[in-house]
């Protein structure tokens, strides 16, 4: 599947109680991916769904307490790590998304609805348990197109509406999650150092393709605009993984320039590009 990366629009209010997340943008251009990469056409996209409203049968987990979650001895017992895998490897059909939050994660349905209301069909689900929790997977397509989801924004997209039902079902989900600062019932219980979280390598895989691996503190529009800088710099993006894990997010590209995989100058121009990015103070800009 040989796809370059071009950009997309903008994408404004995810949701009403995200309403503190900037305003994610990525310089115009056609489509996004070519071939199964992108939205065809693809729109601007203003999501606005609504929140769910729990039925009489739904139950709701309690809270952990807060000295649960700050003692770092009982955390790990307290308050699983949450986990959202998104992958465009796996499947050639369908975009796959995996949530994880220890044996927890009752909400399969309202999590589906609140994926519906992004313009989504959920073409297969199911859940397993093993060693390492209930994982809740789902086989995502885009409603319209019947295509698998590959367009950055309605990716974050998709990764936000998730963290945010998770908080909403399991507020104590919040402080494992970067997110749970701005949203969450509970504060995170540390405070990432970028510079010590931030990781950037690449690896040759093949003649016509680098794999860039990609390893820093979350935050809302991380997709978005980690796609923005590879791009900026003339590199296409054929395929890849997104994690969020708790704080942490840990990002996995196909990358290519020309079709060919980056020689070394050009490894260490996009390690620096992204390095830089994701390692400098966030200041507003309405502050200068």
């Amino acid at each position: 599947m040989a796809v370059a990366m071009a950009s997309c629009g903008s994408i404004s209010g995810i949701y009403t109680n995200l309403n503190a997340i900037e305003k994610l943008s990525i310089s115009s251009s056609p489509c996004l991916f070519r071939s199964s990469f992108g939205l065809d056409p693809i729109q601007r996209i203003c999501i606005a769904p609504k929140r769910l409203g729990f039925s009489e049968s739904t139950i709701i987990p309690k809270a952990s307490s807060a000295a649960a979650v700050e003692d770092g001895s009982s955390q790990d017992t307290a308050v699983p790590t949450p986990k959202v895998i998104i992958d465009l490897d796996s499947d050639p059909e369908a975009t796959v998304v995996e949530v994880t939050f220890g044996d927890r994660l009752g909400a399969l349905l309202d999590t589906m609805s609140a994926l519906k209301n992004l313009g989504l069909n959920v073409v297969k689900a199911n859940v397993y348990l093993d060693q390492s929790g209930k994982h809740n997977k789902l086989c995502i397509t885009n409603a319209s197109t019947g295509r698998k989801v590959e367009d950055p924004e309605l990716l974050e997209a998709i990764r936000l509406t998730i963290i945010n039902n998770m908080m909403e079902f399991h507020p104590e989900s919040s402080s494992q999650l970067a997110m749970g600062e701005a949203f969450g019932a509970f504060q995170p219980y540390q405070k990432l150092d970028v510079d010590i979280t931030t990781h950037i390598h690449v690896y040759d895989d093949g003649p016509e393709r680098s794999l860039l691996c990609v390893e820093a503190a979350d935050r809302p529009g991380l997709i978005v605009d980690l796609v923005k800088i590879i791009t900026e710099i003339n590199i296409d993006v054929i395929s890849g993984e997104f994690d969020t894990e708790g704080l942490l997010a840990k990002a996995k590209f196909h990358v290519s320039y020309k079709n060919k995989a980056l020689i070394k100058p050009l490894q260490q121009v996009l390690a620096n590009s992204l390095r830089y990015y994701l390692r400098r103070p966030t200041t507003e800009e309405s502050s200068f």
